[in-house]
């Protein structure tokens, strides 16, 4: 779609948008959701208006009206097919891939959609949605024979397209990765022989990313001397699940990897051992943070940090190995970690761009929140049981990891913190919840714990409320860095939260206003944010909430729980929160027996996605 339109195109849409009533600074959002000739289409059909992020169907009813007159009514089937959409839209911010149509007509009815089931029928004939029969799983029950004529229960999903094609296109790429691999192929050199990889890649003539240039990806000209085994490699790895992981991705394709902080130097382990094969091995992250993490550990083991990318910059190809001929990543091996992050868009294109042969690991936390997008990935493939599963058996270390392991398995105990690793802060109310917060961060931690602020993340519920982001964001303004706010509403010296992509937030520190937006220094990286996307992109950043947290770590962290908390909280989104400190964490506990009831009684709430289904079926033809 369009991302703007041109003045004549704009003025049109601001004269449809008024005679509906609508705001006509709308107009841009209207071209960016409904592309070129959104004027007429606006026009003909005033429910597309919902296609416009943040507008209700009361409010699209209301436009709908004032357009139309007495030929708009709750059951027209333009206004059932909007709905229809919007309604699957809002389930994909939730993480939901497609609905079960119960669900689905239920909603139609209670925004007084006359005929719910003719409406859904009308959306399918008329290609808006998509519909799957998946078969259900009974607990228990043993797996259907071939040959077994019994009829078996099935749910019946509604999905849009864009989602749909993405988990078909990951589960397909998937089993790819799974059944071209060949243990012992040219991509996995003889234990004495020069590694093919030795070899210059063939491309398509654009010249390599600066990253592989800088990885040292590309094996030399001459060899070291003979190439170890992965048995040698696995019995030289520096743990027992590093060993067990190394054997794993030595014969197989697709491998998961799930373990806590620690867990990732297995992953790290994995890497080093792929290039002692001489194959071109990376480790992606969900972050930034995580990348430079990542490549601080390969560097301990002497491999080029440029071996770390974001499976964001991956994509774009800004880092890593760049693509060859046929658009497949440069790589015989790819470790992505955070991959509970990924959501399924993201995956698919990854999984999509990945060579036959390649070793693929899907390494991380599963008790961390899911992706912020639709999907869930990670979950689905080890519920498929569809390749290797490698657990961790290596423990998150000290206070923190003892507490968190806890979390994990729905016990909240506490732990002995003879250094202040863990420090619980009750408070009253939310006043004295805001009060102490800034406390915390402006004095006591740097104080009693040695962590200076700028190294101190807050992290709360949510965004609004007396002590969400939005109040937290001010008060540790007020105290830390006091301003006018005078470029776009900041200053230089605020922290910042910048949402470069839906999904995707990095943190920084506002360094200099220029014409051209104003400039971050994101973790030692310089960055600028353009004018136009200050005001949508950027917010304050001194607090987070857990989602924006996922996948960063800081040495310190302060976690606010207020009273009204309870009803948000669940054990993925304390085990996020609680988990984010590396030397330090400061609870401000306001929400009573919420707490332990929610990470010993409330799960990440369930997501409806059809990824499992998929690899099972692909699984059970094989």
């Amino acid at each position: 779609m369009s991302s703007a339109g041109g003045p004549a195109e704009l003025d049109e849409i601001r004269q449809v948008l008024a005679a509906g009533g609508a705001p006509p600074h709308l107009a841009e959002q209207v071209v960016r959701a409904l592309g070129e000739g959104a004027g007429p289409v606006l026009r003909d059909d005033p429910w597309q208006l919902l296609a416009v992020p943040g507008v209700r169907p009361e409010q699209a009813d209301g436009f709908a009206r004032a357009l139309l007159g007495p030929d708009c009514g709750p059951g027209d089937e333009r206004r059932s097919r909007a709905l229809v959409t919007w309604l699957l839209e809002r389930a994909a911010l939730e993480g939901h891939t497609a609905r079960e149509s119960a669900t689905l007509r239920d909603a139609l009815a209670q925004h007084a959609v006359p005929d719910p089931d003719e409406a859904l029928r009308d959306a399918v004939a008329e290609g808006v949605v998509l519909v799957f029969q998946d078969a259900l799983e009974t607990p228990g029950a043993a797996p259907a024979a071939e040959d077994d004529e019994a009829e078996q229960p099935v749910r019946v999903l509604l999905g849009l397209d864009r989602y749909a094609l993405a988990e078909e296109s990951l589960a397909d790429s998937l089993a790819r990765v799974i059944n071209t691999f060949e243990p012992g192929a040219a991509a996995d050199p003889a234990p004495g022989a020069r590694p093919e990889t030795d070899a210059a890649p063939e491309t398509d003539g654009a010249p390599e990313s600066d990253a592989a240039r800088e990885s040292g990806a590309e094996p030399e000209a001459e060899a070291a001397g003979p190439v170890p085994g992965w048995e040698a490699l696995a019995d030289a790895a520096p743990s027992p699940s590093a060993a067990e992981l190394v054997r794993a991705a030595a014969g197989h394709g697709l491998v998961t990897h799930s373990g806590g902080e620690s867990a990732r130097a297995e992953a790290v382990a994995l890497v080093a051992a792929a290039h002692a094969r001489g194959l071109r091995a990376y480790a992606a992250a969900h972050t930034d943070d995580g990348r430079r993490r990542l490549g601080a550990a390969l560097a301990d083991s002497g491999l080029p940090a440029a071996l770390a990318v974001t499976v964001a910059g991956l994509l774009a190809g800004a880092e890593g190995p760049g693509r060859d001929a046929d658009g497949a990543f440069r790589l015989d091996l790819l470790a992505v970690l955070d991959a509970p992050q990924l959501d399924v868009e993201a995956a698919a294109a990854l999984v999509e761009s990945l060579p036959d042969g390649v070793r693929l690991v899907l390494s991380g936390d599963p008790g961390v929140l899911w992706s912020a997008g639709a999907g869930r990935v990670f979950a689905d493939v080890v519920a498929a049981r569809a390749c290797p599963q490698v657990v961790s058996r290596t423990p998150d270390p000290g206070p923190i990891g003892e507490l968190v392991s806890g979390i994990g398995i729905g016990e909240l105990s506490q732990v002995e913190a003879p250094g202040k690793e863990v420090v619980i802060v009750p408070v009253r109310d939310a006043g004295d919840a805001v009060h102490r917060t800034v406390q915390l961060v402006a004095d006591s931690v740097p104080r009693a714990i040695g962590v200076p602020v700028p190294d101190i993340q807050v992290i709360t519920v949510g965004h609004g409320g007396a002590v969400g982001t939005r109040a937290l964001n001010a008060a540790l303004k007020e105290r830390l860095n006091p301003g006018p706010g005078r470029f776009g509403g900041f200053d230089p010296g605020d922290r910042v939260a910048y949402a470069v992509a839906p999904g995707r937030t990095v943190t920084g520190t506002v360094t200099a206003a220029e014409p051209d937006g104003l400039r971050l220094d994101c973790g030692g990286e310089d960055v600028l944010v353009p004018r136009a996307r200050v005001a949508d992109a950027l917010r304050p950043g001194w607090a987070v909430t857990a989602h924006q947290a996922a996948g960063r770590r800081w040495p310190a962290t302060v976690v606010v729980l207020p009273g009204d908390a309870g009803p948000l909280l669940t054990r993925a989104w304390v085990y996020t929160a609680f988990s984010r400190g590396e030397r330090h964490l400061s609870v401000v506990h306001g929400a009573g027996p919420a707490l332990p009831h929610a990470v010993a009684e409330v799960p990440a709430a369930e997501r409806t996605t059809r990824l499992r289904a998929l690899l099972r079926a692909q699984n059970a033809t094989a």
